[in-house]
């Protein structure tokens, strides 16, 4: 199983680098983390297009595709490894897709094999990414059968 996290924006460095960093390091599944970014003066409708647009360039085929959105499915993290082992298991890949400032297209969302949500609140993108590689190692570790996860 391969991961890829399509995200819209460079992430600079700084804390939420190093704790990618971090947690990219101890996953043990291939994980690749691309960056698209506009940087032409757009109109927000315009800029929206366009991330999608590249988004949609950066997805790897084939792959299950998991957007990242307020106005998705929470799952535990118990639950969410349940998902990515069962696709770990058919062999499948899977490209998890965030939004810049203006989230996703609707076309993403309505794409995508799952939304999911980190809950109600609405959270910096940058910091969705730290969160989302957490949660993936989280993941690895609780099919392991690791106590990294405690209940």
């Amino acid at each position: 199983m391969r991961l890829t996290i399509c995200t819209v924006g460079r992430l600079k460095a700084g804390p939420e680098r190093d704790l990618i960093a971090k947690y990219t390091k101890r996953v043990q599944w291939p994980l690749e983390i691309v960056e698209v970014e506009e940087r032409r003066k757009l109109s927000a409708a315009e800029l929206k297009s366009r991330e999608s647009e590249l988004l949609a360039g950066a997805l790897p085929a084939g792959t299950i595709r998991i957007a990242m959105d307020e106005r998705g499915k929470t799952l535990s993290s118990q639950d969410f490894a349940g998902k990515l082992g069962a696709w770990r298991d058919q062999g499948r890949d899977i490209a998890f897709l965030i939004g810049g400032a203006g989230g996703l297209s609707p076309e993403h969302r309505k794409n995508a094999d799952l939304v999911l949500s980190f809950g109600a609140a609405t959270w910096p993108h940058m910091l969705a990414r730290v969160m989302l590689v957490e949660q993936i190692y989280r993941a690895q570790e609780i099919l392991a059968g690791h106590p990294y996860h405690r209940e």
